[in-house]
């Protein structure tokens, strides 16, 4: 299957007939009907009635007919948002971020971006920290808006970390807990509570780190439930299944339902950097890495 046969495809669809669709396209009829019974026979059936006039599509070209469509304005699109960055009329910008992110720095600075390049194209991939590597090199995304524990921001060799701001940890607590009210919950309270612990990934530490975390504090945690990303967890949280434990940036956008409460022993923190490739020397990462740093600027 190939764009050729795809269009040719839809042209007869639309047209009618394969004379109509001859004329629109300006080729023979007959390339027309061979491009077409290539694709049939690749794709294991007919997708044109014959055997009435004007030909119809069968079961198979009908539902064939909304996706050959689609694809073929997918690769418009692809094409001509190519030749924007190649042309330089626009650019193009890939950001990778951990989604607890959403709460505090990403927003804001990416209003701040396109207020200086209305004309780049920002594509956000959500991603955990530890999958963020091997996007960045392989040219997926430019910076990686990562989340570490404190004793995991040493970078490997071909990374560069800008680290943005330190967030302290908070802890979780659904707005009727008695904590909420008073800003703070004991050990204690805490050890009543269920954790609501995430993200649930193979590859990620940072669920791990937390439960050394609360240990060190003298809390021993019961893990009653696992979330695969913080607004689950969240959303867990608000139903009064447990707590968790979240950076406090999250707070800035918080949702009414959860209250984000200090614990006095848990001193730990987390670091929030942006990552990129020591090679990264193109303008519009340096303008979005100023466009980070700038709220934190002293």
């Amino acid at each position: 299957m190939n764009f050729r046969q795809l269009r040719y495809f839809c042209e007869v669809a639309d047209s009618g007939t394969l004379a109509r669709a001859a004329q629109r396209l300006f080729v023979a009829p007959t390339a027309i009907s061979m491009q077409i019974s290539q694709l049939e026979e690749g794709l294991g059936g007919a997708l044109f009635d014959r055997a009435v006039k004007p030909m119809t599509l069968t079961p198979l070209g009908r539902f064939f007919l909304p996706r050959a469509r689609e694809l073929l304005a997918d690769r418009q699109r692809l094409e001509e948002d190519t030749r924007d960055v190649a042309s330089g009329k626009s650019g193009w910008l890939g950001i990778g971020f951990v989604r607890s992110l959403l709460n505090s720095v990403l927003p804001a600075a990416v209003r701040a971006f396109r207020l200086k390049h209305p004309d780049v194209k920002l594509d956000l991939v959500e991603l955990l920290s530890e999958h963020q590597p091997a996007h960045l090199r392989s040219g997926r995304i430019h910076i990686g808006l990562s989340r570490f524990a404190e004793q995991q921001i040493s970078p490997p060799a071909d990374l560069r970390h800008v680290p943005l701001f330190d967030d302290p940890f908070v802890v979780a607590v659904p707005t009727d807990h008695r904590g909420a009210k008073r800003g703070s919950v004991s050990l204690a309270e805490l050890s009543k509570l269920p954790l609501i612990s995430y993200p649930k990934d193979p590859q990620s530490s940072f669920a791990q780190h937390v439960l050394a975390r609360l240990h060190e504090a003298g809390v021993q945690p019961r893990v009653g439930h696992e979330a695969i990303e913080i607004h689950t967890a969240l959303s867990l949280v608000a139903a009064g299944l447990g707590y968790a434990v979240v950076g406090a940036s999250v707070a800035q956008r918080a949702q009414s339902d959860v209250a984000f409460v200090r614990l006095a022993a848990l001193k730990a923190c987390t670091s929030v950097v942006a990552v990129t490739r020591v090679d990264e020397e193109g303008p519009l990462v340096a303008s979005m890495l100023k466009t980070l740093l700038a709220p934190y600027a002293r």
